[in-house]
């Protein structure tokens, strides 16, 4: 099977090699320590059922137990009356070679390798993305064009001191034109809080690459530059979703007696001596207690800290409370026309409409629809939990979400024949301004008292993670309890990881700090065949 090419370098090789545990003559032993070992972990997202999938590899005993009724997360797929659909988009794209075998083992012939196609949606046209220059500036039109060129001269002339929030960050690189073009009201669609409130480190990691001289360079003179940067115009994406995948793992653990619990939420966590003892959960069943010698948890933050049955110091549990999530809805609309747009997704930057993003999920996988001739488009929603949105009737959600894609000119009203809403909480952690103060304090305390917990993923460690991230600190946090000696925070922290390749040239700005991350892959199993 054909795979999306990587990017040079060595990034990934370096981090496989801190998280390895082969041995000189090239197999895996099994560390005397996890002997006696009994692993519990909560969340049967990516991180979690990876980290199981490890642990299963290695004979060490693991329980998943999941508040959900199903696996996967975000990353999982709904189906309504034969439509399937992502809780947004997932593209399957990582780095780590490892992390893609995982996927190859578990998902084989169904996975997928298709073409990419995204683009904004703004002032009624349609703008590449990544951005362009040339297409960006001329789509505007030449006047507007001249302003954003002159907006970006008087940014490298008079940039403005400090870059402690993404406002600053992209006016200082784009000038405010462009900023308030093509940044600005899309990324506050996603986040619910403005820009100027928004850490300049996440900026930092979702933005890199090309300045817009370097871009019109491109654009204009076609000079092939080698640092530049571009993502890739394809992806793997699994047949019937990405939820194919994480249904399919949490089957073959539960077959080799490594249990996948769904419907058990988490409600108290015991610890004695610097250490977590054990844990009780609620469901259907009622209380359930669990007990074990490690505990591995992707949940959010701020519900573990709530979960103590010895509560942490005040700083603690204040700190947790200061954590910030964004939620999201999607409004999954069937179409009675084949072809809609060519795209995968679109982005709207439209500020007359609230969706911030439109997923066409035929074109990620003809598989996703069971009528060729209709299509499904799922218009998502990025909300706070509880405000006007979330707490809208489904009915009015799919009228909302009908009357938006009418008056951006996509669908006709007749042609819009059904419609459901699905729900999704802290989708995202929110970088809000303190939000790294608060989680150090956390980590410093769970760290120096409750030493076998360890937090993966993307909620677990507040951490706006790709999908390979999650998955490669759950690796490292199983082969922490085999004997292994990961730093799981050193995970997407370098500056050489990015979903992009070297191009052979051409004027592509960099990456748009608001894109969904992708999602990704660990060792074939030998334990799961």
């Amino acid at each position: 099977m054909r795979r999306p090419s990587r990017p040079s370098g060595n990034y990934s090789n370096r981090l496989e090699n801190k998280l390895a545990l082969i041995d000189k003559n090239g197999s895996e032993p099994k560390s005397a320590n996890s002997q006696g070992r009994r692993v519990i972990i909560i969340g049967a997202g990516p991180a979690g059922l990876t980290a199981a999938y490890e642990l299963c590899k290695h004979s060490v005993p693991a329980v998943v137990l999941e508040a959900d009724s199903v696996v996967g997360g975000i990353a999982r797929t709904v189906n309504y009356k034969g439509y399937s659909f992502d809780i947004g988009g997932h593209r399957f794209y990582t780095q780590w070679d490892e992390v893609q075998k995982i996927w190859e083992e578990i998902l084989g012939d169904s996975f997928l390798l298709r073409p990419r196609l995204s683009r904004i949606y703004y002032r009624k046209k349609f703008f590449s993305y990544p951005l362009v220059a040339k297409n960006a500036l001329f789509g505007l039109g030449l006047l507007e064009a001249l302003r954003t060129v002159a907006s970006y001269l008087r940014a490298r002339l008079s940039p403005s001191p400090q870059e402690e929030n993404l406002e600053q960050w992209l006016c200082n690189r784009f000038g405010r034109r462009l900023f308030e073009n093509f940044f600005k009201t899309y990324t506050e669609k996603v986040w619910g809080i403005p820009c100027s409130e928004i850490h300049a480190e996440w900026a930092a990691r979702r933005i890199r690459g090309l300045s817009l001289a370097s871009a019109l360079r491109n654009a204009l003179w076609r000079r092939k530059r080698p640092g530049a940067k571009t993502l890739m115009n394809e992806f793997h994406y699994p047949e019937r979703g990405p939820g194919q995948m994480w249904e399919t793992l949490a089957a073959r653990l539960r077959a080799r007696n490594y249990p996948v619990l769904t419907d058990h939420r988490v409600v108290r966590i015991r610890h004695r001596n610097g250490k977590l003892t054990g844990l009780t959960t609620a469901g259907p069943e009622g209380e359930k207690h669990f007990e074990g010698t490690d505990f591995i948890s992707s949940a959010p933050l701020r519900e573990v800290i709530d979960c103590l049955e010895e509560p942490a110091p005040e700083e603690v549990r204040r700190a947790a409370s200061r954590l910030r999530y964004r939620d999201f809805l999607i409004v999954s609309l069937i179409i009675n026309r084949k072809d809609v747009v060519p795209d995968n997704w679109v982005y709207v930057h439209d500020p007359s409409v609230r969706v911030g993003r439109i997923q066409n999920f035929k074109n990620w996988s003809p598989a996703m629809v069971p009528d060729p001739n209709k299509t499904c488009l799922g218009m998502e929603y990025f909300v706070f939990k509880d405000d006007d949105l979330w707490s809208s009737a489904d009915a009015q959600l799919i009228d909302l979400a009908g009357k938006e894609i009418a008056q951006l000119g996509l669908v006709r009203p007749e042609e819009i024949e059904d419609g459901v809403v699905v729900r999704m909480p802290k989708a995202y952690p929110v970088y809000d301004r303190g939000y790294l103060e608060e989680v150090n304090t956390i980590r410093h305390y769970v760290e120096q008292n409750l030493t076998n917990l360890q937090l993966v993923g993307r909620n677990g460690m507040h951490k706006y993670n790709n999908q390979d991230h999650s998955m490669m600190t759950a690796l490292g946090a199983a082969r922490n309890i085999l004997g292994a000696h990961c730093d799981l925070w050193a995970i997407n922290t370098e500056p050489e990881y990015q979903e992009e390749k070297t191009p052979p040239g051409g004027g592509e700005l960099p990456r748009p700090a608001y894109e969904e991350p992708p999602q990704v892959g660990a060792p074939k199993p030998t334990c799961l065949e």
